[in-house]
C-alpha cells in the first residue's frame, strides 16, 4: 500500500475526493478542511494499493493538483487494516508488478545528474577496475562493477524513450557521454602515475590475464548478458526490488571495459583499447535496448489490465 497526502485548493476538494472514492483500490480517506497553509487549502489523505496508484496519480495531475496544490506519496511498511487488505484484493494485478511512472521518472532523473558525486563514483570505480585488470583480480573487477553508478542514467534514457519525452533523455545522455570519457581520461592519468611510482608496469600488463581478458574481447554473449541485465535492472527499479541492482551491476562489463581502454592506451595497446571500447558500447546498447523494451512491455501489460476493469470500477 501507498499513502497519499494531498494539498488541494478548497474549490477543488470535492472533485479530488470524488476521484479518490471512485478509484478501485483506495481506503482510509481523510479530509482536513483548511489545514494547509502553504499553499492554502485542504489536506486530503488516503491509502491506495500500489497497482492502482499510477492511474490515480495521473488523474490527480489532470485536476491540476501538481500545479495548484501538492501530491506526496510514501510507501507504507505495515498496514493492519481489513479495508486495506480488501483494497489490494479489489485493485487489478499485483502490487509488485505495478509501475509508478511518476516515481520512476523522478528516481531516474535524480540519479542522472552530472554531479560531482556521480563523476567521483564513476572515476573511482574505473580506477579500481584498472587495478583489477592489471592484477587479474576478479574481486577488484566485481567491486568496481558494484561501485559504478552508470545504471541510473541508462534507466533514465529508457524511461524517457518510453514516455516519449526527449528532454528527459538529455540529462542522462550528457551524464554518460561526459562521465565515461572523463573517467577514462582520469584513469589514463592514474595509470601513468602508478607506473611512475613503480606500482604499475607495462611488463605486468603484457602478461596473461585469464580472469579479465573478457573485458577487451566483445562477442555475442557479451550482448546477451547485457540484455538480460537490462531486463533485470528495470524490473528491480519498477518493482522496488532495489537489491537486485547489485546483481545487475556485477553482470555487465561497462566500467571494467572503460578502465581497460584507458589502461591499454596508456601502454600503446591500441587494438586492446579499441576492443574495450567496443565491449563498452555493446554493453551500453544491450542495456538500453532491453530496458526500453521491458518498460514498453510493462506499459502495454498495464494498459491491457486497465481495459479489463469493469466500467464502474474505473476512475471518474
Amino acid at each position: 500500500m501507498l499513502h497519499l497526502r494531498l494539498i488541494t485548493p478548497a474549490t477543488g476538494t470535492e472533485e479530488v475526493v470524488s476521484l479518490l472514492q471512485s478509484t478501485v483500490g483506495t481506503a482510509h480517506l481523510v479530509v482536513l478542511p483548511g489545514a494547509a497553509r502553504d499553499p492554502e487549502g485542504d489536506v486530503v489523505m488516503c491509502d491506495v494499493a500500489r497497482e492502482a496508484a499510477d492511474d490515480l496519480i495521473a488523474g490527480l495531475r489532470l485536476l491540476g493538483l501538481a500545479t495548484h496544490g501538492a501530491i506526496s506519496v510514501n510507501d507504507i511498511d505495515l498496514s493492519l487494516s481489513d479495508r486495506a487488505d480488501q483494497a489490494e484484493v479489489d485493485a487489478p494485478g499485483e502490487g509488485v508488478d505495478a509501475v509508478l511512472w511518476e516515481s520512476l521518472t523522478d528516481a531516474t532523473h535524480e540519479e542522472s545528474r552530472l554531479s560531482v558525486t556521480f563523476l567521483a563514483f564513476l572515476v573511482v570505480a574505473t580506477m579500481i577496475a584498472a587495478c583489477g585488470v592489471l592484477l587479474d583480480s576478479a574481486i577488484l573487477i566485481v567491486g568496481a562493477m558494484v561501485v559504478g553508478p552508470e545504471f541510473g542514467p541508462l534507466a533514465g534514457v529508457c524511461t524517457a524513450l518510453v514516455r516519449r519525452a526527449p528532454r528527459l533523455a538529455l540529462r542522462p545522455l550528457i551524464a554518460l557521454l561526459v562521465g565515461f570519457p572523463l573517467a577514462m581520461l582520469a584513469t589514463g592519468a592514474f595509470t601513468l602515475l602508478m607506473d611512475a611510482l613503480g606500482l604499475f608496469s607495462e611488463r605486468e600488463y603484457q602478461r596473461p590475464h585469464p580472469v579479465s581478458e573478457f573485458v577487451w574481447q566483445p562477442d555475442l554473449m557479451s550482448f546477451v548478458v547485457a540484455v538480460l541485465a537490462g531486463i533485470a535492472g528495470i524490473l528491480s527499479l519498477t518493482s522496488s526490488k532495489s537489491g537486485a541492482l547489485v546483481g545487475v551491476a556485477i553482470s555487465v562489463t561497462t566500467v571494467p571495459a572503460a578502465a581497460n581502454a584507458a589502461l591499454a592506451l596508456s601502454y600503446g595497446e591500441v587494438r586492446e583499447s579499441v576492443g574495450s571500447v567496443e565491449q563498452l558500447a555493446l554493453n551500453l546498447a544491450g542495456i538500453l535496448i532491453a530496458g526500453t523494451l521491458t518498460l514498453l512491455a510493462q506499459k502495454h501489460f498495464w494498459s491491457w489490465k486497465r481495459r479489463r476493469l469493469p466500467e464502474a470500477g474505473r476512475p471518474a
